[in-house]
């Protein structure tokens, strides 16, 4: 459904043009993704929602990640049942969980403080952003944590096929420039690093572990933020235009990287639960 709805103009028209964009949310969109259960997910059958788990929820986010879906996904799937409207897409819900807030002028609902908020002008021109003086000194939600994870996860696939793509496609010197060497490298590195955060974070789902999430949310960063730049590398100057979503991925990843405080508390988490194994 979220890449059907892509396809067909409901984000496609943003994504491939961004910098036109004006930066209001598609309610929709929105609304149309709580009618698909998209935000009910993980809600009980007994109060309205679909019934699933956080592996079922991580499959979804995935996708949502690969099609740039914009929006405070996370914060209102996290808010349904306990924010009316959320679970149905009729209301917006941002969050406030960090030292940058996601799509705080747009919701209709701020979960935290954000009275001292100020407009930032930000990286990902699909996502606006606040930032909060003294961020959030509580520790995140490990839910939030793992579907941000998945999303990455979604950006890393995407770009991986990008590159993929591109590289069979596009010729130099009358061959494919996947043909060569420093090319294929950059394409096979970012399928390993891929593949390696897929199975961090679909373990992490299974075991909802607040060390395997920690570490799925490394894993996860890495393989997009480095797999878009190198998918960037593949396209040269057109992965940079308005034309292109390659640029856009490397973005937003690099949004997502701040988000729940930014990794610093999973990089400790990790190195806590590393240390406390040798002791």
């Amino acid at each position: 459904m979220v890449g059907g709805r892509v396809a067909n103009g409901g984000v496609g028209s943003e994504r491939s043009g961004g910098a036109g964009w004006s930066g209001r949310l598609d309610r929709g969109l929105w609304r149309a993704l709580g009618d698909a259960g998209f935000f009910a997910l993980r809600l009980p059958e007994a109060d309205g929602g679909v019934g699933l788990g956080l592996p079922e929820a991580v499959l979804v986010f995935e996708e949502a990640g690969r099609a740039l879906l914009p929006g405070p996904l996370i914060a209102t799937h996290l808010a349904a049942g306990a924010v009316p409207g959320a679970a149905t897409g009729e209301t917006v819900v941002a969050a406030v969980d960090g030292a940058l807030a996601e799509w705080l002028a747009q919701a209709d609902v701020v979960r935290g403080d954000a009275t001292a908020a100020v407009p930032l002008r930000s990286l990902d021109p699909l996502t606006p952003l606040h930032r909060v003086p003294g961020g959030v000194t509580a520790a995140p939600d490990p839910v939030a944590v793992l579907l941000t994870a998945a999303e990455q996860l979604g950006t890393a696939t995407r770009v991986c096929d990008l590159a993929a793509q591109h590289a069979r496609a596009r010729e130099q010197f009358g061959r494919p420039v996947g043909a060569f060497q420093a090319v294929a490298h950059l394409c096979a590195g970012m399928l390993v690093r891929a593949e390696t955060a897929r199975a961090a974070v679909y373990a992490a789902a299974v075991t909802a572990d607040p060390v395997d999430i920690a570490a799925a949310r490394l894993l996860a960063d890495e393989a997009a933020v480095r797999g878009a730049r190198d998918c960037l590398q593949v396209h040269g100057g057109m992965g940079f235009t308005w034309e292109s979503e390659v640029h856009l991925h490397l973005k937003r990843a690099w949004v997502r990287t701040q988000r729940t405080g930014g990794n610093t508390e999973s990089e400790e988490l990790l190195a806590a639960d590393l240390l406390a194994g040798t002791a």
